[in-house]
């Protein structure tokens, strides 16, 4: 295969064995370019999403450029996974970041390599790129990250604003059952069977470790990389966004790293940008090759000159959870954070949302715990109508403060925060704000969001007990924006004291207090200046031809919300079918079917409940595996229950079965007198 605007033909080697110190081989894949002059720079991908089959057809669409212009490149399966030797027991462990950097030695010492390699990577591998470039290899020169983040108690699957997240459990269930396949017989030959019975034998449920840590402790601080900036000390490509969860990460990167850091955000979800939806798409590769050339290849092509955060400046949100793509502009930033960016202080009063503060006043507010039906996936892939809906419904279910028609366009460029003054009267408590968008026809779209656990008022180290009336003020930061408001338009933000399904309830439902006069929303706003600007529009996508398969039976995907009038059941039934096909190169077919159901009753904290399930397939030939794997997480007082099973079939014939159930506490409450640090206006 060949690039027509590259030099090089590519050699696809389908699996190399990089050997590990204690005898464990991981699996690879190798692209090299044909006819290069010497050894040349390499490109190292480190995930655990199988290089075989799935990720194959995006890998695909990534490393073979990169070859065809000179690069080796790597996609290496974690240990434990995929059709890698040995064992994988969490995300990101001390034994994934020394096999990285055996890795890294050994490709730096092969024939085909000239010693400079850059890592790159989309979730995972854009995790384990920063946090290896942490560890200092002097091999690695250069990183992009992509959908990834500096905090993985902050900005990861598990909490928001020390709030557990539903898809805690359902992505855990997806790497759960991910795992539970067996590697390929092809590659690893007769030892499938044992590698597959050794790795469920020792499957643990990742949910459980995840849950048993509600505090930013010591677990999550391994491996976040905001911890010590200056460890990292090669340059590094931050790449977000708006639709995905993971873009907080960007500006806190680029304004954090202490070398050569740049910032791309576009209106993408969780995909690499030349693949993502919503659009537009941009030639991503060719901004990666950029940087490779910059760093690896040591070109001088003036990626330092451009501007240090590039974001795609969204116009009006369309109310949507299908759209495909969003109208906006590219502005450039020459400085992050940028002097062209102030702070409009926007005051709560009765309803308003106004420059000016208002007399103070007391608002009671207690939201039904189906408030949140609205928001979509809490990562979004743009499959399956997972972005925001109209927020009317939600907004009805909440305290709304809405400004006056704007005057003129009004451009917001980073974090807004929310100064909310409150008393509860219960002793735990989360609260919501959405800040949407309000059209003059009605519609409500949501342009940022963000989720505190009201127990964590002392920071998220610890948890303390609140004490029913007194009142506190607290700063809840919402996720990062560049969206345009229009002249016509009204700010609204709406807060509410739930959002399910996006993360669980608290256990009581708490009625919320909220104190106006003081209270007020901090809105980033940009005007251009000297030191940002509008920009050209980005070159449209490219990549190589994409990998030969074929359809066996076409997939589905289905999102339902229901209402049970007699028993006040909401559910959210989201059933992911992504049919069955053939890999032609390995004539291996696959097919993966997920459910899930989010159900709760209105009034009732206690009834929420979350069950996720997976039927996975591969065959060939005669060779035919399933895997069925189910998950049901529930909670009560004292703290979550979860259930699970997992059977294995060859063929018809079940032969492995395993199942959980396990309990584990509510994070403790301190008392109050342990508080010593928190504001409280009265005092």
């Amino acid at each position: 295969m060949r690039d027509q605007a590259a030099p090089y033909e590519v050699e696809c080697q389908r699996n190399i064995w990089v050997p590990m110190p204690d005898g464990v081989r991981l699996a690879a894949r190798l692209w090299l370019p044909v006819g290069a002059d010497g050894p040349v720079p390499a490109i190292f991908e480190y995930i655990p999403y199988r290089k075989s089959d799935g990720m194959s057809a995006r890998d695909a669409l990534v490393h073979p450029f990169f070859a065809t212009h000179g690069y080796a490149c790597l996609r290496i399966d974690i240990r434990g996974s995929g059709d890698s030797e040995g064992l994988l027991a969490d995300e990101y462990t001390p034994q994934e970041q020394a096999d990285a950097l055996i890795a890294l030695e050994w490709i730096a010492a092969q024939p085909w390599c000239n010693g400079r390699i850059g890592m790159m990577g989309i979730s995972w591998g854009g995790f384990n790129a920063l946090q290896i470039a942490a560890l200092r290899p002097p091999q690695l020169e250069a990183i992009i990250t992509v959908g990834s983040t500096d905090d993985r108690y902050a900005d990861d699957v598990h909490y928001m604003g020390g709030c557990p997240l539903s898809a805690n459990l359902t992505w855990s269930q997806t790497f759960f059952a991910d795992l539970s396949r067996p590697p390929d017989p092809e590659v690893v030959g007769a030892r499938w069977r044992d590698m597959w019975m050794e790795r469920v034998d020792n499957a643990q449920l990742f949910i459980a470790e995840w849950t048993r840590h509600p505090l930013r402790d010591a677990y999550w601080q391994r491996g976040s990389v905001c911890e010590d900036f200056s460890r990292i000390e090669v340059p590094v490509l931050a790449v977000g966004g708006w639709s995905d969860s993971y873009t907080n990460a960007v500006p806190r990167l680029v304004r954090g790293l202490p070398r050569v850091a740049k910032g791309l955000i576009g209106p993408w979800g969780h995909d690499y940008p030349h693949l993502a939806v919503p659009g537009p798409q941009i030639d991503f590769l060719s901004e990666c090759l950029r940087w490779w050339d910059r760093w690896l290849k040591r070109r001088d092509n003036s990626v330092e000159a451009e501007p240090t955060m590039r974001l795609w400046l969204q116009d009006e949100l369309p109310a949507d959870a299908a759209h495909t793509e969003r109208p906006g502009r590219w502005v450039g930033f020459d400085a992050w954070p940028s002097p062209d960016v102030t702070t409009q202080a926007l005051y709560l009063g009765d309803d308003t949302l106004g420059m000016e503060p208002p007399q103070a006043g007391e608002l009671r507010h207690l939201s039904p715990l189906d408030c949140g039906f609205g928001a979509g996936e809490w990562c979004a892939y743009g499959v399956a109508a997972d972005q925001p809906t109209d927020q009317r419904e939600d907004d009805a279910r909440s305290l709304c403060f809405d400004t006056a028609p704007l005057g003129e366009d009004l451009a917001s460029v980073g974090q807004p925060v929310l100064h909310l003054e409150f008393a509860v009267d219960r002793p735990r408590a989360m609260v919501a704000v959405r800040l949407n968008d309000l059209a003059p026809d009605g519609s409500s779209a949501r342009v940022s969001y963000g989720l505190f656990n009201l127990n964590h008022i002392e920071g998220h180290e610890r948890a303390v007990a609140l004490e029913p009336g007194r009142r506190y003020a607290i700063d809840i930061p919402l996720c990062d924006i560049a969206h345009r408001f229009k002249a016509g338009h009204r700010i609204r933000v709406a807060v509410s004291t739930s959002y399910w399904p996006t993360a669980w309830p608290a256990p009581e439902a708490a009625t919320l207090s909220l104190f106006t006069g003081a209270a007020r929303l901090d809105l980033p706003v940009w005007q251009p200046g000297p030191g940002s600007r509008f920009l050209p529009e980005m070159n449209p996508p490219h990549a190589p031809p994409p990998e030969p398969r074929s359809t066996l039976r076409a997939g589905s995907f289905r999102r339902e919300l229901s209402s049970d009038l007699v028993s006040c059941l909401r559910r959210t039934h989201v059933r992911l079918d992504y049919g069955d096909e053939r890999i032609e190169p390995s004539g291996m077919v696959l097919g993966r079917i997920n459910d899930e159901t989010y159900d709760v009753i209105a009034g009732v904290p206690l009834s929420a409940r979350i069950e996720t399930g997976w039927v996975m397939i591969m065959s060939r030939g005669d060779w035919s595996i399933r895997t069925q794997s189910v998950a049901q997480m529930t909670h009560d007082i004292d703290g979550f229950r979860i259930t699970a099973g997992l059977d294995l079939f060859e063929g018809e014939n079940r032969v492995k079965t395993r199942k959980w159930d396990i309990k584990i506490p509510r994070e403790s409450l301190l008392p109050q007198d342990t508080i010593n640090n928190v504001k409280h206006p009265e005092d």
